[in-house]
């Protein structure tokens, strides 16, 4: 069984589909947020097509959201998914994942929650940058952004066999991988 983490796509049409295609085969991919609008202080991304990006998410069943702080309630209205949830806890493969874009709230504040809600893994956006590592008996995961990273390269995430990947889009090969 296979889960997949996308986050920060900003509008970025062909990034978001190449990470999608990489992500063939997941039984559900959870978007992070931050789905279609590029942001006040980011730069334009070089594939910014909101709109067919647009299209080829509301035709997806497979994808569950959570918003960010560049989502705005006209793209829950075009993209017609729910982006009204700030987080979620996914419940996959006997493991529960806490996923929340990671605006609100410091990293302590986010693993606390977890915690309490009985989440062996934190799933945040935000920042742009990947980290997968375990901190405090929590397992932290940051996919990164698809479209404007802020470390070396796009990226992307995926759950499988008990085990998470971290993957660069742009070499498409695994950056990093930790066992649950």
């Amino acid at each position: 069984m296979k889960l997949g983490f996308i986050s920060d796509t900003h509008g970025g049409y062909e990034d978001t589909l190449q990470a999608l295609d990489l992500l063939k085969g997941a039984e559900l991919i959870c978007h992070v947020g931050d789905v279609l609008y590029h942001g006040p202080r980011n730069d334009l991304p070089k594939n910014y097509d909101p709109k067919q990006l647009t299209e080829l998410l509301k035709s997806r069943t497979d994808i569950v959201y959570v918003r960010g702080n560049c989502d705005a309630d006209v793209d829950e209205m075009v993209l017609e998914q729910d982006l009204s949830q700030k987080s979620r806890v996914i419940e996959f493969d006997h493991y529960r994942f806490y996923v929340v874009h990671g605006y609100e709230e410091t990293e302590e504040e986010r693993l606390q929650r977890a915690k309490e809600l009985g989440c062996q893994v934190v799933v945040s956006g935000h920042t742009h940058v990947k980290v997968l590592e375990k901190r405090d008996g929590v397992i932290v995961l940051n996919p990164g952004s698809t479209t404007i990273p802020k470390d070396e390269s796009r990226s992307f995430a995926f759950y499988e066999n008990g085990q998470i990947e971290l993957w660069s889009l742009d070499s498409q090969t695994p950056i990093k991988t930790l066992k649950l």
